[in-house]
Parts: C-alpha cells; structure tokens; sequence
C-alpha cells in the first residue's frame, strides 16, 4: 500500500444537505425494516392464534358451571 493523503486524511468537508440526505435514508431504511418486521410477527402470531382457536374446543359451546350459595350459619350464644 503506498502511502497518499487520501489514506491519511479526511476527504474534503461534505455538505450539510448531503449529510442530512445520508441521515433521512438511513433512518427511513432502519424504519421501514421495522415495520416488516413487525407485520411479519404479527401475521405469525395471527395465525398461530387461529391454530389453536380451531384447535381448541369452543368455549362458547360449553355451559357456564352453575353457581353454588353458600346456607348462612347463625350462632347463637
């Protein structure tokens, strides 16, 4: 490797607008990776709910338990 100033130095200044072009595509790209990832989980949890919803017996169908009273105790003294 021979040795330059471009090997040792930093480029010239780069301009603001390049700079907030870099920033807005990186941020939008990091977002947009996000929102895939997310909608791809929601859409395995989605259906991993319908699974076992068709699974499972549905508890709709089945009665309610029938709800027991206690008699009240009365101590006398």
């Amino acid at each position: 490797m021979t040795a330059t100033k471009d090997t040792f130095f930093k480029p010239g200044k780069v301009e603001a607008h390049d700079k907030a072009s870099t920033t807005d595509h990186t941020a939008r790209a990091i977002i947009a990776a996000e929102v895939t990832a997310r909608d791809k989980k929601t859409e395995m949890l989605k259906a991993l709910r319908m699974q076992r919803e068709a699974e499972a017996p549905s508890e709709a169908e089945a009665k309610p338990a029938k709800r027991t009273t206690k008699k009240a105790t009365t101590k006398s003294v």
